[in-house]
């Protein structure tokens, strides 16, 4: 990962958070002039990501520290491995030990986390995350799903139209349409958005049931979402777009699990999108052992 000056900016923040002051044990323990060499170890199998920023953690406080046999991103890690090996002053090391390591296991766990998706459903469509992230986070923990095989769903708001529930729900209120009529407002919403975004704009819409499926499919978007569907469902919707002249792609998304991902991925669907891949991910066990 390229470190600019938004990573460096976003890693001092974690820095004055961390040490506050001054790392009061350390400082009144130990001299100034103690060297010592460390070794970053893998404690789990693990995706690796974010070994820059791990390195640049140390070096915004000491840029004499010194790092070998750094393994890279993405690399495939068994359990006990070396992820490199560490040389500099104690001091600087451990202000910055637990800032590193707390980002580099939380963005391995995302990249590993994301692997199995994939290797789950043997790539044969792409695995997306979505706007599930930590606030401030979100472009390291799209990164890290990129380092896992995924891609990237909208970064943000500004980047494609996507008409969810509650737009739908908010037009049907608006223009009191009773709420058993659930396919009333999607065909409109899709086209007021074309007449009004930019040519080349993705529009994508939300649907949770055939009916609004075939409501949504007639006014040609982009992509149709199949939010919260039975696997029944997902193959009609398939079914129902392999005779229709416009192909929009569709995308299954809400409750996909590593148990039952194997059962969508059959539908023939051209992408999942997973919350849990940066929503509630566990961070991968690496730690940093002076030797």
């Amino acid at each position: 990962m390229k470190i600019d000056n938004k990573i460096r900016k976003f890693l001092k923040s974690a820095l004055d958070e961390d040490i506050g002051n001054i790392d009061i044990t350390t400082e009144t323990l130990f001299g100034r002039g103690f060297l010592i060499k460390a070794s970053l170890i893998a404690k789990q199998k693990c995706i690796l990501a974010g070994i820059s920023l791990f390195k640049e953690t140390f070096f915004i406080l000491d840029r004499n520290i010194k790092f070998s046999d750094c393994v890279k991103d993405g690399s495939s890690l068994k359990q006990d491995s070396i992820v490199c090996r560490i040389e500099g002053n104690l001091k600087s090391i451990l202000r910055a030990e637990r800032v590193a390591l707390n980002i580099l296991s939380h963005l391995s766990g995302i990249a590993t986390y994301t692997a199995e998706f994939v290797r789950q459903t043997g790539g044969n469509f792409r695995i997306l995350d979505t706007r599930k992230t930590l606030p401030g986070l979100r472009f390291l923990e799209k990164y890290a799903v990129r380092t896992g095989g995924g891609y990237n769903h909208r970064f943000n708001l500004s980047e494609m139209v996507l008409i969810k529930d509650n737009h739908i729900r908010v037009r049907r209120t608006a223009y009191g349409v009773p709420r058993e009529e659930k396919s009333v407002g999607i065909k409109e919403l899709i086209e007021t958005a074309r007449r009004k975004v930019a040519k080349g704009t993705v529009i994508e819409v939300e649907v949770t049931n055939i009916e609004e499926f075939n409501a949504a499919i007639v006014a040609r978007p982009d992509i149709i979402m199949l939010d919260n569907m039975r696997v029944a469902d997902v193959k009609a919707c398939v079914e129902i777009r392999r005779f229709t002249k416009n192909k929009p792609l569709l995308e299954v998304s809400g409750g996909v699990t590593l148990a039952n991902v194997e059962e969508y991925a059959k539908c023939k669907v051209d992408m999942i999108s997973v919350g849990s891949l940066t929503q509630s991910v566990k961070s991968v066990d690496i730690s940093l052992e002076i030797v």
